[in-house]
């Protein structure tokens, strides 16, 4: 039987391979972007309030920061503890257009040893964990000409 493939957060991304995108949401008003969405109301303390639309996020934005977690995180994140820890890469990514900072764990293979502040990267469809029933899915940052 086929496992489910299951958003870790419903509504922050969709598609799959080159149609894959973070969700946003815009202010009518002021124009502010918000990552993770908004629904309620917009969040820029300067802003009179508008009406949110949902909109898709760049696809490519530049190194921003990063840094390897070397620790177990607590949940959401699952890790079985009979396993060996294995660290993961985490970047921020500054997207130009939006003027905004996402952070998100690289594609596996890539270290700390393999980026520079200003490297370009993309998102892609990633899996944060698998169970017998589930593939729970979430976005990953590649850099750019990097095949997976």
């Amino acid at each position: 039987m086929p496992r489910t493939h299951t958003p870790v957060v419903a509504g922050w991304f969709a598609g799959d391979g080159d149609d894959f995108t973070l969700l946003g949401t815009r202010c009518s008003a002021c124009a502010s972007v918000f990552f993770p969405r908004e629904d309620g109301w917009c969040r820029n303390p300067g802003c009179a309030g508008g009406d949110l639309a949902e909109i898709p996020l760049s696809r490519r934005g530049r190194v921003w920061s990063y840094t390897d977690s070397r620790y177990r995180p607590p949940s959401p994140y699952v890790t079985d503890p009979e396993l060996p820890w294995e660290p993961y890469t985490l970047i921020a990514v500054e997207l130009a257009a939006e003027r905004i900072v996402v952070l998100g764990q690289a594609v596996p293979g890539v270290t700390v040893a393999d980026l520079a502040v200003g490297a370009e990267v993309e998102v892609v469809a990633g899996v944060l964990h698998e169970d017998g029933e589930t593939v729970w899915t979430t976005w990953q940052w590649r850099p750019t000409g990097v095949t997976a």
